[in-house]
């Protein structure tokens, strides 16, 4: 079975992020992985665009319960009507993530992955301190997006 990594990040994304975002899609489609997201727009359109343009497969699980929101990029739409409360769906079903840039939403995400046990890589995104002071390490931080896209693949390897 191939393996889901999903990406995170805001539904609105600046040309640069945007750009990372779909140079990880592509790199996870080029490896044979699933792409797994919030099918919107931002990060998420990025990412989706990336895997189609190589050949990859996608999934978005939107928060609400109009498939036709879901981007142009996404190959299987699962309108979930459930809101933010999606999130959990979107980490849940992937065995790896990669958070890119992102808003509170993606900050949600993130938690509910860690909590879960779930790798994350982030690339320019949150890093959490914990309430004693010390920084949480449980996000992995890269500068690279094929950096982060072969650590994220190494990690859901090592899950599986």
């Amino acid at each position: 079975m191939a393996v889901q990594i999903a990406i995170i990040g805001g539904y609105e994304a600046s040309a640069p992020v945007a750009a990372t975002a779909e140079e990880v899609g592509a790199a996870l489609a080029s490896a044979g992985a699933i792409v797994v997201c919030g099918g919107l727009g931002g990060v998420m359109a990025a990412a989706c665009r990336g895997a189609k343009s190589a050949g990859g497969l996608t999934v978005g699980l939107l928060p609400g319960r109009d498939p036709s929101a879901a981007n142009p990029w996404v190959d299987v739409v699962i309108a979930t009507g459930l809101g933010e409360a999606r999130n959990a769906l979107v980490v849940g079903s992937a065995d790896a993530v990669i958070a890119v840039d992102g808003a509170y939403g993606t900050l949600s995400e993130i938690a509910l992955a860690l909590h879960a046990g779930t790798p994350v890589i982030g690339l320019g995104t949150w890093s959490l301190t914990r309430p004693d002071g010390d920084v949480d390490t449980g996000i992995v931080p890269m500068e690279d997006a094929l950096e982060a896209v072969a650590v994220a693949l190494s990690l859901a390897s090592a899950r599986s």
